[in-house]
């Protein structure tokens, strides 16, 4: 009896000198600062912010686990606009709400987890460096801890830090398709031969042959774009901000053959496990590009296409495949809406 009596004083000693130097040497709550930069314009990125629906795609907090489910209430996006998620298999559960904002400039988001009452405070401030740089500066203030949960405070910073770093990465993802698919969109200008540097691009997409008769190709070609798009979005779960514009590869000059051999991907920023053997990964290389942007029905792009070939044979430049970019997602019986890259060399 003795002996325990000695172990549970000893324990009562131990859990003494514990609350007080948690009371003493470490503060109730923690406050700290991070700050990043992003070559994107402050008001792309500050979108990605004040839209919840926007924020919870790329940010490694919400996208870290499979087992998440996040409601979103009405705003949506802006001042009080609000979720709540819920993750069984990490058993934590929560709610966040953004309290205030000024656009392109600052958003204050409060956070309560596991029915914490203090929530987590995070103002996000917003400074361009740049019309294509922008500084992102985090001010974290966390909720008053008890004695005994304290110690938390000693990696709540390394914690969030890293949450950032991952989050980053995602968005740099994410608005690099964005952005991409924007531009290209405000650069069009039909039926102009333009000279483009392409930048490497991964795609993730389907091998075809199939015959060239009459409509047969474009049908082909909505048909494996649908398997695609709803690989990509059901299967992997992809939004449509995480990818580009889908992207057809094939011989210049095989539209006067009977059939038509062709790789139909879209771009992603990296590559993931496929559970789906029909479905592969192809790297397009960088290239210098004969382009021009068409609209009208499929068979149309031939004259298009002949217009690239014979500038490349008047410069005499040697060139590879042609690109088809659809810009609009192809449907059957309708017209079609595409930038042609013919890759060119000496």
């Amino acid at each position: 009896m003795r002996f325990f009596k000695i172990i549970a004083a000893i324990v009562l000693l131990l859990i003494g000198a514990y609350a007080a130097s948690m009371y003493y040497f470490v503060d109730e709550s923690k406050d700290f600062k991070i700050e990043k930069e992003i070559n994107y314009p402050v008001e792309k990125v500050f979108n990605q912010f004040n839209n919840l629906q926007n924020f919870t795609r790329w940010n490694n907090f919400f996208t870290s686990s499979n087992s998440i489910d996040i409601d979103y209430y009405t705003p949506y996006e802006g001042q009080g606009s609000s979720i709540s998620y819920t993750d069984p298999k990490n058993d934590t559960d929560g709610e966040m709400f953004l309290r205030y904002e000024n656009p392109n400039k600052t958003i204050r988001y409060q956070l309560f987890e596991d029915r914490n009452e203090s929530p987590t405070v995070v103002d996000v401030k917003f400074k361009a460096l740049a019309p294509e740089k922008t500084k992102i500066t985090w001010v974290v203030h966390t909720p008053k801890l008890s004695v005994l949960k304290r110690v938390e405070n000693f990696w709540t910073e390394d914690r969030f830090a890293e949450n950032i770093d991952k989050s980053m990465i995602s968005l740099n993802n994410v608005l690099g398709n964005k952005v991409e698919k924007d531009n290209q969109m405000a650069a069009i200008k039909y039926d102009s031969l333009m000279v483009e540097n392409e930048e490497e691009k991964l795609l993730l997409g389907i091998n075809v042959s199939t015959s060239n008769k009459k409509d047969a190709l474009y049908r082909n070609i909505v048909m494996n774009y649908n398997k695609i798009y709803n690989y990509t979005t059901m299967d992997l779960g992809k939004k449509e901000d995480e990818f580009g514009f889908p992207i057809l590869i094939t011989d210049a000059d095989n539209y006067k053959d009977k059939e038509v051999s062709y790789f139909l991907g879209i771009p992603l920023s990296k590559k993931i496990g496929l559970t789906d053997n029909n479905f592969s990964f192809r790297t397009q290389g960088p290239t210098q590009n004969y382009i021009m942007y068409y609209k009208g029905n499929y068979a149309g792009r031939i004259k298009a296409i002949q217009q690239l070939i014979q500038k490349a044979k008047k410069d005499e430049m040697r060139f590879g495949d042609i690109r088809q970019t659809f810009l609009e997602r192809p449907v059957e019986d309708d017209a079609v809406n595409m930038k042609l890259s013919l890759s060119v060399f000496k």
